[in-house]
């Protein structure tokens, strides 16, 4: 029987972006080193193809730094610790490898340098995601204070409305941020924004690409985990830019391909933290029911690269 035609649309830049690339080099390289078992605070990236990968070459993922040995190194993950977890390894003498995004480490620096200057912070992001509890983590207690949406604006009590800055989470909504940070400006005229956007470029870009592929295609998929805070900002982007069907998928073992029946086009991205191998299976899984032609929608180029920490460059 013949296969029905799809056109398959690829967004470009789609996957791994180089703090995801350099969070799972500091892992492998850390084993390299010191040989296994080396620990991990937390997933190192949101995807559980990538944690498990790593599992099988001698990680092991605890969520907490007191189920670590002493005697081991421990990684902090991607997205970012508060102060006080560096603080207890320090404490305990422990080896230990700092993994958060360079991006995300510029958001520390940033709301630091604001605290240092009396401002009170306003963090725009997701509650009890790492990368926000790691951000609001590098000060006091009461010093961040975290808005989630336009409506949390109005409700947001600062010891001084003259005196406050504001920072945001890496993965956000681009659109979505634009509309809380004007909420911001207009209640709080004062307020003093990062010199450059938070977002990341990564984050900006594959949003960028999903906007442009949306509108072209019968159907979408997102391929990353779903407590990958990028990866649901894309299927949210990819609906709102007019698609209407927009889904998030770990594996191509999870598509459901009931609902794609009839489809003619299909847009297929992934999150930051999400390898190349798992959307080639996704595509893989459309050429063997369908006659697939790929079109790449590419609004982007990225050539960024993050060194690893020097403990890792010098000789393993």
């Amino acid at each position: 029987m013949s296969k029905a035609p799809l056109t398959l649309y690829l967004a470009a830049p789609r996957g791994f972006c180089a703090g995801v690339d350099r969070a799972i080099k500091i892992v492998e390289l850390a084993i390299e080193k010191w040989g296994a078992p080396v620990y991990v605070r937390h997933e190192i990236v949101h995807n559980k193809f990538v944690v498990d990968s790593l599992r099988d070459k001698g990680a092991i993922f605890v969520e907490e730094l007191d189920e670590c040995p002493n005697d081991r190194p421990v990684i902090f993950s991607a997205h970012g610790v508060p102060k006080s977890v560096p603080n207890a390894a320090e404490a305990r003498n422990m080896v230990y490898v700092d993994a958060t995004c360079p991006l995300v480490s510029k958001v520390h620096i940033e709301a630091q340098r604001h605290a240092d200057a009396g401002l009170q912070m306003i963090m725009i992001g997701h509650e009890g995601h790492p990368e926000t509890v790691g951000t609001m983590g590098q000060l006091p207690t009461g010093e961040v204070l975290l808005v989630e949406t336009v409506e949390d604006v109005a409700s947001v009590t600062p010891r001084d409305p003259s005196k406050l800055a504001f920072v945001t989470q890496t993965t956000l909504s681009v659109d979505d941020t634009i509309d809380i940070v004007a909420a911001l400006q207009a209640r709080f005229p004062a307020i003093v924004g990062p010199h450059k956007e938070d977002i990341c470029y990564a984050t900006t870009n594959r949003q960028e690409a999903v906007k442009a592929m949306a509108p072209k295609c019968d159907a979408m998929l997102v391929v990353g985990a779903p407590n990958s805070s990028n990866s649901r900002r894309l299927v949210e982007v990819g609906a709102r830019a007019g698609c209407s069907y927009a889904q998030l998928v770990q594996r191509a073992t999870d598509i459901d391909w009931r609902a794609l029946d009839g489809i003619t086009s299909m847009g297929i991205t992934a999150g930051a933290s999400a390898p190349e191998v798992l959307i080639n299976e996704v595509i893989d899984a459309f050429r063997d029911r369908y006659d697939v032609t790929v079109e790449m929608v590419e609004t982007a180029v990225e050539n960024v690269e993050f060194k690893v920490p020097r403990v890792l460059r010098e000789a393993s």
